[in-house]
């Protein structure tokens, strides 16, 4: 447990730009000031969105709990990013807390200033900066095959022997399938027949199946927060997909395939986002779904294997169908999957 300091504290660890070690303090963030939360990841290391989506280490950073942006600072971003705290932002609550460093020189307009770097070319609106857009200049670059990230991941508490297990099982039986030398077409259906075996699910770097050139399926559904849905199964989404594994633009990541065929209630229906590679608002022509709990787990991605960074899934309509809630949860906000 600990306790988030105040924002006169918390001021006092930023330079002029409202920045702790290139990391960002955004005004959304005051709201938690004073309040006590659980660790729930050490955020040693996360995956850079901006550039080439490989895996990045970060220092003295934790995630608590689900805080997450609300976006009420940018523009009403819905991404929903989870936050990162560095350590000098937070405090034990069961012994004395370490000196804070003092940058100085730092008041909450600038925090608030800082939100925006500029206009958008032609007239395009702000131009926003965030813990996401800035990520890289907050982190060092980390080789998939440090092997220190991997021991860090179990001695932090992050990921578990069983799952950690799994991902280098994983992450070498990939290895073999996409090596090139023909064992691909052999251990893609062999892992699949497994699946049920090692409590897995299937193989899930398949490429889609709409041919080049032809444009992939859409539906509605007209979704709302709190209605339930189905995710439908791989094969079943493979069949709107692209041979890029795209969906009218959108990418259906290894990532989501645990979650097919599960059901989940909607959390929110997205339609803007700060675009994280220009800090410009992008608004989506069709909204994107997020699910209550779907996020990303970092199981399948080599580059960034363990990430803690736990970034929403966007689901187009298509690859969902509505169920009726489950029994119990018809009118109960607090209701999980």
């Amino acid at each position: 447990m600990v306790e988030v300091r105040s924002k006169e504290d918390i001021l006092k660890t930023l330079g002029k730009d409202g920045k702790l070690e290139g990391l960002p303090f955004m005004p959304e963030m005051f709201a938690f000031c004073g309040k006590r939360f659980r660790v729930s990841k050490r955020a040693h290391k996360t995956c850079d969105t901006v550039n080439d989506y490989k895996g990045r280490k970060m220092k003295d950073c934790v995630h608590l709990e689900d805080l997450r942006c609300d976006g009420s600072g940018h523009g009403g971003c819905q991404a929903g990013c989870l936050l990162f705290w560095k350590l000098a932002w937070v405090k034990p609550v069961d012994r004395n807390a370490e000196p804070m460093p003092a940058s100085g020189g730092c008041t909450e307009a600038d925090v608030v200033a800082a939100t925006q770097t500029g206009i958008a070319p032609n007239g395009g609106g702000p131009v926003y900066a965030c813990q996401a857009t800035l990520l890289p200049a907050a982190t060092e670059p980390l080789p998939w095959w440090s092997p220190g990230q991997y021991i860090e991941d179990i001695t932090s508490g992050n990921v578990g022997l069983w799952r950690w297990s799994k991902g280098m099982f994983y992450m070498s039986y990939n290895g073999l399938a996409t090596a090139g030398i023909g064992l691909g077409r052999i251990l893609k259906p062999l892992y699949d027949k497994t699946a049920k075996i090692r409590g897995g699910y299937p193989y899930p770097r398949r490429k889609g199946l709409v041919p080049y050139g032809e444009r992939t399926p859409a539906g509605e559904l007209g979704l709302k927060p709190g209605d339930w849905v189905r995710v439908k199964s791989y094969h079943e989404i493979l069949k709107t997909l692209d041979v890029s594994n795209k969906n009218r633009g959108l990418y259906f990541d290894a990532e989501m395939v645990p979650y097919c065929g599960r059901t989940y209630r909607v959390l929110k229906c997205v339609t803007k986002i700060v675009h994280e590679k220009n800090g410009t608002m992008s608004e989506f022509k069709n909204p994107c779904i997020i699910l209550e709990g779907g996020v990303c787990g970092g199981n399948y991605s080599e580059c960034r294997l363990f990430c803690p960074r736990a970034i929403y899934a966007y689901w187009r309509e298509i690859w969902l169908e509505r169920v009726p809630a489950p029994a119990g949860c018809e009118s109960d906000s607090s209701c999980k999957n």
